[in-house]
């Protein structure tokens, strides 16, 4: 249905105007009666093999959704039908801020991407941690990613990713620091090794003070070198963060079959991003030893995209993107993927 008839309408929209016309179709077909269980069986997965357990948390399945589509803790209810097992909302700042100019996002079908260049648009974190507030007991798996403010110079960064996740602790089950975001001017110079060391040092040494610190996540970009990641690995090992998040967008272009360089700057994602992002899960893991848990996202089209980054040994995958193209029937297909494999691996 979705591939047929919602996506050519939605195609015909500006892409930031059919993110928000799609999600108020959703809301509204779940106002219909008994509309909740129908959409829980057509999405949903409660098979056992599915459940992950990572940092204390137990997830029901390991298909996420990534963070930049709830941005402002809006939608997480409406996404949980669709089969999540969790769901990361953000980036959130400490203060509002509107973002960059439109348009700032950019379908590309030849290439199944998006470009985008929003610019941590959101409400700022006190009104996301209202919002999380008044949230209805659930035992959906919530993260909150975090970042600074456009107009915050990164040697006062540390503060604006405090006053985040002071103000969310209460309310999500995990963090990411998002310092790889190439829409916010200077922000991957804090993935450099002296000011990252610093930063998570200071956001770890914070959460051990709370009774049950929350698990620590970094989002690192694909345009990293491979020194640039041994880096990663040891201040992973220094600060003592939980895992990381592989990858954030791209700058590189390279692998777009049209030259689209009219469109101007932004981070490119999509199944232009599916192999460099693996190859990131794939050189951390053979070079931590395994030792650092990993979500895998980036370029998540299709169930075998999936299954990639997590032989590459990614514990759980996140997706976005894929959601454009492919709509919501693709997570609930990459579970059953995930789970005929695992049933056949255990018959051998």
């Amino acid at each position: 249905m979705y591939k047929f008839f919602l996506k050519p309408l939605l195609f015909l929209l500006n892409p930031e105007k059919a993110h928000h016309v799609a999600l108020f179709l959703l809301g509204m077909a779940l106002k219909v009666p008994f509309s909740s269980t129908l959409f829980k069986k057509l999405y949903g997965s409660k098979k056992q093999s599915l459940k992950r357990t990572l940092w204390g948390l137990e997830f029901p399945n390991p298909v996420g959704l990534a963070a930049g589509f709830d941005k402002d803790g809006r939608y997480f209810g409406l996404m949980e039908a669709l089969g999540f097992g969790f769901i990361e909302i953000g980036t959130v700042t400490p203060l509002p801020q509107a973002g960059n100019p439109q348009p700032r996002l950019f379908r590309l079908p030849g290439d199944k991407a998006l470009i985008n260049r929003m610019g941590f648009n959101n409400e700022g974190v006190d009104a996301l941690a209202e919002r999380l507030k008044k949230r209805k007991k659930s035992s959906l798996i919530i993260g909150g990613n975090i970042g600074k403010n456009k107009m915050t110079p990164n040697e006062n960064a540390k503060a604006d990713y405090l006053k985040c996740m002071d103000a969310l602790f209460p309310y999500v089950d995990y963090f990411v620091v998002n310092v790889s975001s190439p829409n916010t001017p200077g922000l991957r110079e804090l993935q450099e090794k002296e000011p990252l060391t610093e930063l998570l040092t200071t956001l770890m040494t914070e959460n051990n003070k709370r009774a049950k610190p929350k698990p620590l996540l970094l989002k690192i970009a694909p345009d990293l070198t491979n020194s640039q990641l041994d880096d990663i690995i040891e201040i992973t090992g220094i600060t003592g963060i939980h895992g990381i998040i592989a990858t954030n967008t791209t700058l590189d272009r390279s692998m777009l079959s049209v030259d689209h360089s009219a469109i101007g700057p932004g981070g490119l994602s999509g199944a232009p991003l599916t192999r460099p992002s693996t190859e990131v899960i794939r050189y951390l893991v053979h070079k931590s030893g395994g030792n650092i848990p990993i979500i895998g996202v980036g370029g998540i089209m299709s169930p075998q995209d999936a299954l990639e980054k997590l032989a590459a040994g990614a514990s759980l995958v996140q997706v976005y993107t894929g959601l454009v193209y492919e709509g919501p029937g693709l997570v609930r297909r990459i579970n059953d993927e995930i789970s005929r494999q695992k049933t056949a691996t255990g018959r051998k």
